[in-house]
Order: structure tokens, then C-alpha cells, then sequence
């Protein structure tokens, strides 16, 4: 004999109030296959753009989710996805997302241009994503940007598309300078002028930069790191005991 089956509604009713005692993060780790989460996915989705919260592995679930069920798809929720991926770089976020994104969707215009932002920013080419994030506002404003950030309106500035996107620029410029132009700097953070003077002088305050005069114009020197220092860099054989090399000497004897 088979159980008795509880009425559709009632039933419907106590998984709901299951599925709300649960958080995001559970739900995705406990049942990430299950479509009935996909709601809380995408509402998800829509929390993470209007506040600081990130999770690649929630967005990751939704965009297979959309995979085995492609008529539910919400290309505004890929969207922000993909732009929040942005953000997360030098991570490699948005390449495994949009591994997840069938061509067909990826072919319209607006995720033809983030694919383009994605890679101006993975070959350093800060001028041109710049330029062509200014053309292209509607598609990056999803999160919200520096202006409302800067008025306090939201708590953090690091959910702000681009600081996120200028602390990006400012890690790649301190792998490769020790000391760089202000020209380099302003066409990589896209800030110029007083801005750019209050800018330098808070990441003098805060962050150990030193502000040069140089024959050309200011320099700024960088926070010494292995990177842009490479006698920083500790040599892996000097972490290597003596006595693990002493037993390596029968071996080749």
C-alpha cells in the first residue's frame, strides 16, 4: 500500500514554509537541481545588485538551473549576474558564467558588449573600457553606481560598479609599477583633476602610497609587494629544510 498523499495545497504550502526556513546558500548546497528555488535564486540576484553580498556559487546554480529549464530564463537576471562577475575580477568569475550561458542568448547586444568590457579589463585596456562603458550606462547601471554611492545612500562603497572596477585597474598597474605616472593612473581609474587629487591623497592617507614630483609630472609610488619588488619574492628552496634534503642524499646515492 502506498502512503496517503497530502492535499496539492497543503502540500504546496508546507514546502514553501520549508524552503523559506532555509537561506540561500543552504538551499544551493543542500538541493542545487531542484527548479523550485529558482525564485529565490533570482531574488537572490536582485539582493546582491542593491546591496555588498556576492555569492558565484548561488549565480552559477541559477544560470545551470536556466540550462535544464530555458523557457524560465530571465536575461535581465543574467545580466546583473554577469556584471557582478565583472566586478569580482581579477577573479575569473565571469568566464565561468558565461560558460553557462548558451550562444544564442550570449548574441544579444547586451551581452556582446559585457563580453567586450571583460576584455578590455582582462588586456589592461582601461581607456577602452571606459570609453565604452560610458556608451553603453544602461547596461552597467544595474548596480548602482559611484554617484548614489558617493551621496551615502548605500552603506559600502565596494558595491559601487566603478570602484569595483578602479580597484581592479589599481591591482593590475601595482603588478607591473613601482612608481607610476599620474597620467597612467587617471587613464586607468578614470578620474581626473581635483578628483583625482582628493583620490591620491585619501590612498596617501590610507593605503601608504607616496606622492613624487618628477620631471614629467607627479609619480605615485606604489605599496612595495613581490610583484613590483621581485627581491620581495621568497625563493620555495629556502623554505625547504635541511634535514628533508639530507634524506633525499642515500635516495640518489
Amino acid at each position: 500500500m502506498g502512503r496517503e498523499q497530502a492535499p496539492a495545497g497543503a502540500a504546496g504550502q508546507q514546502q514553501l514554509q520549508s524552503t523559506m526556513s532555509y537561506t540561500v546558500e543552504q538551499l544551493v548546497s543542500v538541493n542545487p537541481y531542484n527548479p523550485d528555488i529558482l525564485p529565490d535564486l533570482e531574488n537572490y540576484v536582485n539582493e546582491q545588485v542593491s546591496s555588498q553580498t556576492y555569492s558565484l556559487d548561488a549565480n552559477l546554480c541559477l544560470l545551470r538551473l536556466y540550462q535544464f529549464e530555458p523557457e524560465r530564463m530571465s536575461t535581465q537576471i543574467v545580466a546583473r549576474i554577469l556584471v557582478k562577475a565583472l566586478m569580482a575580477m581579477p577573479a575569473p568569475d565571469f568566464s565561468l558564467c558565461l560558460f553557462l550561458i548558451p550562444e544564442r542568448v550570449q548574441m544579444e547586444e547586451q551581452f556582446k558588449t559585457l563580453i567586450v568590457l571583460s576584455h578590455y579589463l582582462e588586456t589592461a585596456r582601461f581607456r577602452q573600457f571606459w570609453d565604452e562603458a560610458a556608451k553603453s550606462r544602461q547596461i552597467v547601471e544595474v548596480v548602482p553606481g559611484k554617484e548614489l554611492c558617493e551621496s551615502g545612500f548605500f552603506h559600502s562603497p565596494s558595491i559601487c560598479f566603478e570602484q569595483a572596477v578602479q580597484a581592479y585597474a589599481i591591482h593590475v598597474l601595482s603588478l607591473t609599477y613601482q612608481k607610476v605616472p599620474r597620467s597612467i593612473l587617471a587613464e586607468a581609474i578614470n578620474i581626473e583633476g581635483l578628483s583625482l587629487d582628493k583620490f591620491l591623497e585619501h590612498q596617501a592617507a590610507n593605503s601608504g602610497w607616496v606622492i613624487e614630483k618628477g620631471s614629467r609630472g607627479q609619480l605615485i609610488t606604489l605599496p612595495r609587494s613581490e610583484f613590483n619588488h621581485p627581491e620581495l619574492k621568497k625563493n620555495s628552496a629556502d623554505n625547504i629544510p635541511l634535514d628533508h634534503v639530507t634524506r633525499i642524499f642515500p635516495i640518489l646515492g
